[in-house]
């Protein structure tokens, strides 16, 4: 495990106990109550498809047998697969960007609103990693569907509660001066690349291991100081 003296004073015991506050299921989270009971069903059903068969293979009429409703009721909620792909998608890009705001509100410096990105994106993909493996493979399809201007609009409203975040005194000054399009790339990189080879089975630790080690690096990154 990474030092946890190069850890700034961001409390990690405060975002320990933000994530450790969160409802367990994710879809309960996102989709709480009796009456999205069906759709946490085929959401259910269709995430373990889409990882286990692939989104090509996967089709309407296999979600429907796995989670026993009718074909019609999904057409209802989702219209066809890459609707369901979509919303699948965007809820899991919801979660973990809740999961983000709350750490983040327990940062007040710079440093600490790195660590934080980073601390959450690794928690949130340790902690979900069915709702991650999907997120990595369906990007390229969302990207290239009819829902990209949907992903472009919340991707630029996402980064721009960061840049926002930046701007605020004390922060944005204490970075290298760089494109501030260049800052998730940057602060997210690496413990994205740990991540995705951990969930295809090319790296066994956790990523949560090496949580601090990915905030420093990132830290170093965007020439903190």
């Amino acid at each position: 495990m990474g030092n946890l003296s190069s850890c700034p004073d961001v409390s990690l015991s405060t975002i320990e106990f933000v994530f450790s506050m969160q409802t367990p299921d994710l879809l309960q989270r996102c989709f709480p109550g009796r009456r999205a009971e069906l759709k946490r069903d085929i959401f259910t059903a269709a995430l373990d498809l889409f990882n286990e068969q692939g989104l090509e293979a996967t089709t309407i009429e296999m979600i429907r047998a796995r989670c026993d409703t009718s074909v019609g009721a999904i057409y209802h909620h989702f219209g066809n697969k890459e609707g369901l792909v979509a919303a699948l998608f965007f809820t899991a890009l919801d979660d973990q960007a809740e999961l983000r705001a709350r750490y983040l509100e327990s940062a007040s410096t710079a440093k600490e609103g790195v660590y934080a990105l980073v601390h959450s994106y690794v928690d949130w993909v340790d902690s979900e990693p069915q709702w991650a493996r999907f997120q990595y493979h369906a990007r390229f399809a969302v990207t290239k569907g009819p829902f990209a201007g949907e992903l472009e609009s919340r991707n630029q409203s996402r980064n721009g509660l960061l840049k926002e975040w930046l701007a605020l005194p004390g922060r944005g000054d204490q970075l290298n001066q760089l494109p501030a399009e260049l800052w998730p790339s940057l602060i997210i990189g690496q413990a994205d690349s740990y991540c995705r080879a951990w969930l295809a089975g090319r790296a066994t630790s956790s990523p949560r291991i090496y949580r601090e080690v990915l905030a420093a690096a990132a830290w170093r990154s965007v020439g903190g100081r």
